[in-house]
């Protein structure tokens, strides 16, 4: 749970320079189209410690402001995931937001296992913390503006 309507948290997704600051695993965002989040849009990354790191591209498969964004997220040569962010108002200041994840190609998905299950699970409840304390954050921020 957020403490933020759901827009204000998709304006989190929204932004895709933000995603090294809340996607566990992601360290530098390299470039991000001008249409993100559009359909067909992507954004380029690096994921991984350094000197493993990955580079690699998201690309954003569906969105619907502000409920729902779907990304295949690549990083090859380890295969790429379809990651589906769905978010439900809970009053009129809370979201519930959910991440579904499951990877699609390559070699992450023929060593799926439940030690693979827990340790995405764990990655994505840090990852929805982050998403949290910057939407929290920005609705601060915006209400001291006022």
């Amino acid at each position: 749970m957020i403490d933020a309507p759901p827009q204000q948290v998709f304006d989190v997704l929204a932004d895709g320079w933000t995603y090294s600051d809340w996607v566990v695993g992601t360290v530098h965002v390299r470039d991000v189209d001008d249409s993100w989040p559009r359909v067909g849009s992507q954004l380029h990354h690096k994921a991984g410690p350094w000197p493993l790191s990955l580079q690699d591209s998201s690309t954003v498969l569906a969105c619907e402001p502000p409920h729902k964004l779907v990304i295949k997220a690549g990083l090859w040569p380890a295969g790429e995931a379809i990651v589906v962010f769905t978010l439900d108002p809970v009053g009129a200041d809370a979201t519930r937001v959910r991440i579904g994840e499951d990877f699609a190609a390559g070699p992450l998905r023929w060593i799926r296992n439940k030690l693979n299950d827990l340790v995405l699970h764990q990655r994505n409840k840090e990852t929805l913390r982050r998403l949290a304390d910057i939407a929290t954050r920005q609705k601060a921020d915006e209400a001291a503006e006022s």
